[in-house]
């Protein structure tokens, strides 16, 4: 069936009232929240809602819904102006899953490695492949995060090493490390949907043997692995840096990724006490910092 999307203008202030406002008094079905200048950001850190300076809070609708009704309960309402901007718009009907999968296609990082959509056959069977299926985790390949942390594990010669991935999502990076030559990895996650897609995938590739999944509460003293790596957030990654640090045996690497270019020189002086970090590698804003500890 087909729906419509009523999109306004808000501020981090207001926005997420303006959302409870919509959900509970129009009829709105869902809302999201974007930002309005396109600044990508990834999912909270639990309890947390992640809002931005200007946000746009987009409430989806019946397409029987009196949209007239709506913005006339808007117009009332304090939380606005009474010249609020918003846009109502029609969404055509879509099988929204299988657009998503039709326009997902296999990706190469590095010199050997490809990300393969579970549902696609690999296009060079002989090279190292990863077959994908995100379900409900964060994790595909194509944002400049991952893709600069699986061309960097397919720099590194893993053959016989421990891996743990910090923050696992889908489980791309574990996998790939496995698929490397690593011959153990060790998944964290806040995340039991995350841990449950990593699981998924890790049997869809065979390497489910090699691959040990943990929410932190659960995760055993004292870990230590020879390369680290940790796709997630600038604030974690800060916040967290003495227990990542931690997760890295002397000689050890780590990758970390998820950084703005404007936060990457302030993450990376949360490292550069204890590792000696290689140059900062840059795309599309994001960034990815390396280094070696001792």
């Amino acid at each position: 069936m087909p729906w419509i999307q009523l999109k306004l203008n808000a501020t981090a202030a207001n926005a997420e009232a303006i959302g409870d406002l919509l959900m509970e008094e129009t009829g709105a079905l869902s809302v999201t929240f974007l930002d309005a200048h396109d600044t990508p950001v990834f999912e909270p850190l639990p309890g947390e809602t992640r809002l931005w300076g200007d946000t746009d809070v987009v409430g989806l609708y019946d397409a029987e819904s009196d949209m007239d009704m709506v913005l006339s309960l808007l117009k009332h309402s304090p939380l606005l102006a009474d010249d609020f901007a918003c846009k109502v718009e029609q969404l055509e009907d879509k099988d929204w899953e299988r657009e998503w999968m039709d326009n997902f296609h296999p990706m190469k990082f590095g010199t050997r490695l490809w990300i393969c959509p579970s549902w696609r056959e690999a296009p060079e069977p002989n090279a190292v492949n990863v077959l994908l299926d995100p379900g409900l985790a964060f994790g595909t390949g194509t944002h400049p995060t991952t893709s600069l942390c699986l061309e960097w594990l397919d720099s590194q010669d893993l053959t016989g090493k421990t891996v743990i991935d910090f923050g696992c999502g889908s489980g791309i990076l574990a996998i790939a490390a496995l698929k490397l030559g690593a011959a153990k990895v060790i998944g964290i996650d806040i995340d039991p949907q995350a841990i449950q897609a990593s699981r998924d995938n890790a049997e869809r590739n065979g390497v489910a043997e090699r691959l040990e999944l943990y929410l932190p509460q659960d995760q055993p003293e004292n870990l230590q692995a020879d390369v680290v790596v940790a796709n997630i957030l600038a604030g974690p990654l800060r916040e967290l840096s003495p227990v990542i640090k931690s997760l890295v045996k002397d000689g050890g690497l780590l990758a970390i990724s998820g950084v703005l270019e404007s936060q990457a020189e302030d993450v990376a002086s949360h490292y550069s006490d204890e590792l000696t970090l290689d140059p900062i590698a840059a795309r599309e804003e994001w960034c990815r910092i390396s280094g070696q500890k001792g």
